[in-house]
């Protein structure tokens, strides 16, 4: 969580970033997973989720993995299922991936659930 979109969520919710913390460092196997935090935020309660769907974010070429953006947005669906989901432009930032495939994904995936997608603009 030391960029993009990801850095930022570390600095205003620390707790997400120790549920990062506590997943195996530089695993692989996390691809497809994702770790989360309970957070409150003008007094409203949200879980935090971390999506592993790149291994890395530096270097030239696409990093973003579709299949574990497909993964981790059908499990997103089975656990959160019926509440409301916002997401970033995953994977298409540092990691370089193709928006129009991703979204096509997170669509399939998400289907029929409340579901949006929130713009990061950084400060």
């Amino acid at each position: 969580m030391g960029a993009g979109i990801a850095k930022a969520i570390r600095n205003r919710f620390p707790a997400a970033y120790e549920a990062d913390l506590a997943t195996e460092k530089g695993s692989r196997e996390k691809l497809g997973s994702y770790s989360s935090a309970d957070v409150s935020i003008d007094d409203h309660r949200l879980t935090v989720v971390n999506a592993y769907t790149q291994f890395n974010y530096r270097g030239a070429g696409v990093k973003a993995n579709y299949d574990a953006i497909r993964k981790v947005f059908g499990k997103i669906r089975s656990d959160f299922k019926g509440k409301r989901i916002g997401y970033p432009m995953l994977g298409a930032g540092l990691a370089g991936g193709d928006w129009d495939t991703i979204s096509s994904i997170i669509n399939e995936e998400l289907e029929r659930e409340d579901h949006t997608l929130v713009v990061f603009r950084p400060s």
